[in-house]
């Protein structure tokens, strides 16, 4: 089958992408907001990469206090990270005002959000300009998951499962059932 050159935003055929509502302390109040462009980048130390607008209040809150939880939503929370995306928290309270349910977090003061599929309580170490976004690093310090919902090799899909965002309000489900690859011939 021919290949044919694609008209749409270059990013969309990355998509869909894990989203992670990232939650943050600023001026005395917590704000969240959600970022499906991130990956993991070290693994020691451990190092989440999140691209965010230089001018998003979710950046301004970690130049004032690199501390905050990211938090890997299922499904059910798609709603919730959709509605977070759709406006800043720079005048509103939008963790009040969604009345979303906090999990207190064990070396931050930032908490996580009590829904979430896990939680990885992070520090802020860099970002790197990009264009104009800042990729922010953010090290992992404390890493929890949903009791039973994670083994060794990750997340147990038949007992949660990710919400992946696609474009705008679509958002997706990771397939369950798990692919092998074949081992090369010798």
């Amino acid at each position: 089958m021919p290949f044919e050159r694609y008209s749409g935003k270059f990013y969309r055929l990355l998509h869909p992408r894990p989203t992670l509502v990232i939650l943050t302390s600023c001026g005395g109040r917590l704000d969240a907001a959600p970022f499906s462009w991130n990956t993991p980048v070290s693994e020691d130390p451990p190092i989440i990469a999140v691209s965010m607008s230089r001018s998003s209040f979710t950046r301004e809150c970690l130049r004032t206090n690199p501390e905050a939880t990211l938090n890997v939503i299922p499904p059910e929370m798609a709603d919730v990270a959709y509605r977070l995306g759709a406006a800043s928290g720079r005048d509103r309270d939008k963790v009040g005002e969604l009345g979303l349910e906090l999990e207190p977090s064990e070396l931050i003061g930032v908490p996580g959000l009590a829904g979430a599929a896990a939680i990885y309580e992070s520090i802020a170490e860099g970002s790197v300009e990009v264009g104009q976004m800042d990729l922010v690093l953010f090290r992992a310090l404390v890493v929890r998951s949903r009791a039973g919902a994670a083994g060794e090799s990750g997340f147990l899909l038949e007992v949660t499962n990710l919400a992946l965002h696609g474009a705008g309000d679509e958002f997706f489900r990771v397939d369950p059932r798990s692919l092998r690859a074949s081992p090369t011939p010798t």
